[in-house]
This record gives structure tokens, sequence and C-alpha cells, in this order.
């Protein structure tokens, strides 16, 4: 007696949907369609080589995050500012905490965003290495230093963490976190800088809202823009992840690897993005106030499916009418 060939046909046949399904056009939703209205993207200078116009990919006025990597020149990172300031986007770099070295390093940086590319907006943060290179130590330094209050920065971008942060807080509470937020807080209060907190990418909308909804309850009303993973092979979002210490969300990515329907599959955020879209659309008040995308599989496939899945919010400049 044969093995039945039936399991193994079903299968198949649900693996080909599945990729049939996730080829073709997309109809757009227009929850999703607002809910993506003004998202923002990340690049590396590396990574912005790449890409031969940022206007064949990306609404006019996209928000273009810059990540300053530890090594990275600084002459690098202005040069890729100019460049994606110049095609008409605005540009925010990474001021990391931990390698700049001192307040002159500071302004100086300043100085040249500011003189070589036009720099008002920027995103304050840590940093990801553990020992600083000089004088700072938190993003909460960078801003009380003053100098971007002083250079007229009109938006100043800080970090959030949905999934909370184990280089902040190693015991695995919030503790600090939570004091970190509190703190941003109060500063954007007294800051003439229109602020948000721009978070790390996570998988499940369900801990994303409650977390949003949590830190208003406790007075934390900055508008929050909120990390998405774009599409990418498996593999490269759980190595992210565990990289980057999203612990909670790993549980999707895991689910996922199991169903042999998306195992080979790329990974694509449409499901969270959805959910959250279809929030924010019964809740007008919802402190999620934009999508910003790590294009974890690559910029172009990124803004692909933005373009396929956010109708007139992802329309490319070069297409505008």
């Amino acid at each position: 007696m044969g093995v039945n060939p039936t399991p193994w046909k079903e299968a198949l046949m649900a693996l080909l949907n599945f990729k049939k399904s996730v080829t073709s056009e997309a109809i757009v939703s227009p929850e999703v369609e607002a809910f993506l209205q003004g998202y923002s993207i990340e690049v590396m200078p590396r990574t912005a080589e790449k890409i031969p116009s940022f206007r064949d990919l990306l609404p006019l006025g996209t928000r273009v995050y810059i990540a300053h990597i530890e090594g990275t020149p600084i002459e690098d990172m202005v040069a890729t500012a100019k460049r994606i300031a110049a095609e008409g986007y605005a540009v925010m770099p990474h001021f990391p905490a931990r390698i700049i070295k001192d307040k002159d390093v500071l302004g100086d940086w300043i100085a040249r965003y500011q003189g070589e590319a036009n720099v008002t907006q920027a995103l304050i943060l840590a940093g990801g290495v553990t020992k600083p290179h000089g004088d700072f130590d938190s993003s909460m330094e960078l801003l009380e230093s003053g100098l971007f209050d002083k250079a007229g920065f009109t938006r100043l971008h800080v970090a959030g963490h949905p999934e909370g942060n184990k280089d902040i807080d190693p015991d695995g509470t919030n503790l600090n976190v939570d004091a970190a937020l509190q703190w941003k807080q109060k500063f954007s209060e007294r800051s003439d800088a229109e602020m948000a907190l721009a978070t790390q990418f996570a998988f499940e909308a369900g801990p994303i809202i409650e977390w949003a909804n949590a830190i208003k309850a406790a007075g934390v009303d900055i508008p929050i823009h909120i990390g998405i993973a774009g599409p990418a092979k498996l593999q490269t979002l759980i190595k992210f992840a565990i990289a980057c210490g999203v612990g909670a969300s790993l549980k999707v990515l895991q689910k996922r690897a199991m169903d042999v329907t998306k195992l080979l599959l790329p990974y694509e955020p449409t499901d969270v993005i959805t959910q959250l879209a279809a929030h924010k659309a019964k809740n007008p008040d919802f402190n999620i106030s934009h999508v910003h995308f790590f294009p974890l599989g690559g910029i172009k496939t990124n803004a692909n499916w933005a373009i396929c899945n956010g109708g007139n919010s992802a329309t490319p400049a070069a297409n505008a009418s």
C-alpha cells in the first residue's frame, strides 16, 4: 500500500496559491492608504548608494532617516544627506550619543549638516555601542546640550520601545525606559521643536496598541511614528530582530517559520499595518500618527510594497501629476 500523496499535493497547492496571492496586484484599502500617509523610511550611506533616484520610489517630501552606524565617517553621512535633500526629501540624520566625542564634535556635525544639506531635523538616540566614545551616554544628554534648539532645528525625534529595551533595562523591567519617556515628555513641553517617538520595529498589532495606550495613559502624548519592518526574507528578519532586541514579536516570526506555505516566501508587513490602520480608523485620537519603515529587505523592495498597498499615499515623486 503506497503513501497517500494527497497531503503533499494540498501543501504544494497551498504554497502556489499563497505565492500567487502575494504577487498579484494588491487592492488598496482606504484605511491603509490613510495610515501610510506621510510614511518615513530609513537608509544608510551604503544602501542609499544603490538607489539611482529616490524620486522613482518615494513620494515627494518623504522623511528619510539616515542611520549613523559606528565607523561611518561624518563626511559620508553629510554627502548622503545632501544628495537625498537635493532630490526633494526631508532628511533626518541619526545623532547617536555614544559615538559623539564631545560638545565640540556635536556642534561640528550640526554645522556640517546645516551648511551642506540644510538639515533641520534629527533623530536623537543613545546609539548601539556599549561603551561611550566620549562625554555623551544618552539621548537626553544630547538634548540637554541645547545645541539643537540653538541651531533652530524644527523637528527632533527620540526613540520609543514598544517591547522594552534590555540595554536600558537589563533586569527585564521597563523602569528606565519609562523614566526616560517621562523625561522626553517634559523636554517636549519646553522645546520649540516638534517631537515624535520613532520606535523600534515590531510585528504584532495587539502589543503595539497596548503599549501606545499605556504610555498615553501615563501622560506621554508625544506622537508615535511606529517602526515597521519592510518585506524581507524570514532569516533576515530573525537576524535583525535578535540583534535589535525585539523579543516578544519573535513568536510571530517563529510561527511563520512553522508554516510550510510561508516558510520560503518573503515576509510582508500587510497584516500588522492593516490591523493598526483599522484601529486608527476606529480611534482617530490613537497616538500612532505615522509609519516608519525599516527596509530590511532593501529600499526598493520596501518602496514597491508601499506603492502596491498605499495608493496615493505612496505615489513616487516621478509619477505624481
